[in-house]
């Protein structure tokens, strides 16, 4: 098994295999998770804070099969016999491990999907370039000393999401003016070039397919995100007139465009994601299941990866139906329903310990 709380290997054994459910947040992309589920004939569970949200009613098809509510999601750790009695798997989504805190759902003890000890490695900014240049991945220049700075840089605090806490510096000054000294940060050059969040699957019990190891990894879609006010801000002048007037670019993601990569670019996406999982069994037994590696392409047609989200990206959420890359591997396959195969692959091979912590 890899790693994993205590315990959760023997919760899994008393699971009933027939009856599996699958749990998450209601939030970041979990209309299409439950949809995912449906189609794979597994029960689904949608755990919501305060209230059950009844804009699902909307959406039957995306419609979780019952609610689990509480009052905070620190409520979900008090609730997990509750959980485990449904024999319930909870998929970790962006929204789910930012709200209940990546520390708390380290130690949740209810089987999750995926290795939750990514989580450690995806957080921090240090731990992360270290996996990402163990694996060979060209990166952004990383600046060291705010005083180096002499070209346009991007500044992100650690655990910053969904685009909130980046901004650009053009030099030391304009660094000293922007800083929060009270949170860890990091400096990177900022890319120019074409933006591409590559959505990735590794599978460690699929056979058939691009060999990562002792399993798979698929390419299952590609986004560009839309980003307020970075994305119109051009419309009104260079950064610095907009500066002027007191308007700040900032990256908060407000939603997500579909995109597709010229075809002589894929050898060297899978050859990125092989590298990448591969590193991962090394420094903490694996990464399961999506992820994505958020990367620029420069006019020479090099990747450059400044980030990598290691699990279900709101992105996907485009694709429900299908994308011009999954629709090549099973015609609608989305990433939610990727998640409910590789479960039911899991169940139905006796191996759920292999892609659960």
């Amino acid at each position: 098994m890899i790693f994993g709380v205590m315990g959760i290997e023997d919760v899994i054994k008393g699971y009933d295999k027939n009856d599996l459910a699958i749990a998450t947040a209601c939030s970041h992309s979990s209309l299409q998770i439950f949809n995912g589920a449906r189609k794979e004939g597994l029960r689904s569970i949608g755990i919501s804070v305060g209230s059950r949200p009844e804009f699902y009613d909307a959406f039957p098809l995306g419609r979780p099969d019952e609610f689990i509510v509480v009052e905070s999601y620190r409520e979900i750790m008090e609730r997990k016999e509750k959980l485990i009695s449904k024999n319930a798997i909870v998929v970790p989504t962006g929204s789910f491990v930012e709200y209940m805190g990546a520390e708390n759902f380290m130690k949740m003890e209810v089987p999750t999907f995926g290795n939750r000890y990514v989580l450690e490695w995806e957080s921090n900014r240090e731990k992360e370039r270290k996996w990402l240049e163990g694996a060979g991945i060209k990166m952004p220049e990383l600046i060291e000393d705010p005083k180096d700075i002499n070209r346009p840089v991007i500044v992100k605090y650690y655990g910053a999401k969904g685009g909130r806490g980046f901004f650009i510096a053009k030099d030391y000054e304009d660094f000293k003016r922007k800083i929060d000294e009270s949170k860890p940060y990091t400096i990177q050059e900022f890319l120019i070039g074409t933006r591409y969040y590559i959505h990735y699957f590794h599978s460690p019990i699929k056979k058939e397919g691009y060999r990562v190891k002792n399993g798979t990894l698929e390419v299952l879609s590609i986004d560009r995100r839309d980003e307020a006010n970075i994305d119109e801000a051009h419309r009104l002048g260079s950064i610095t007139e907009l500066e002027s007037m007191g308007i700040h670019p900032s990256f908060v993601v407000t939603g997500n465009i579909p995109i597709v990569m010229r075809e002589s670019l894929l050898p060297k996406v899978f050859e990125m994601g092989r590298r990448v999982v591969d590193e991962s069994y090394k420094l903490f037994g694996g990464m399961i299941g999506p992820f994505c590696l958020e990367a620029v392409v420069t006019d020479k047609l090099e990747i450059k990866v400044f980030e990598i989200s290691a699990r279900i990206v709101a992105g996907t959420n485009l694709y429900i139906s299908g994308s011009p890359y999954a629709d090549l591997i099973q015609p609608g396959l989305s990433t939610g329903r990727r998640i409910a195969q590789e479960i039911k692959m899991a169940a139905e091979q006796d191996e759920l310990e292999k892609i659960i912590t």
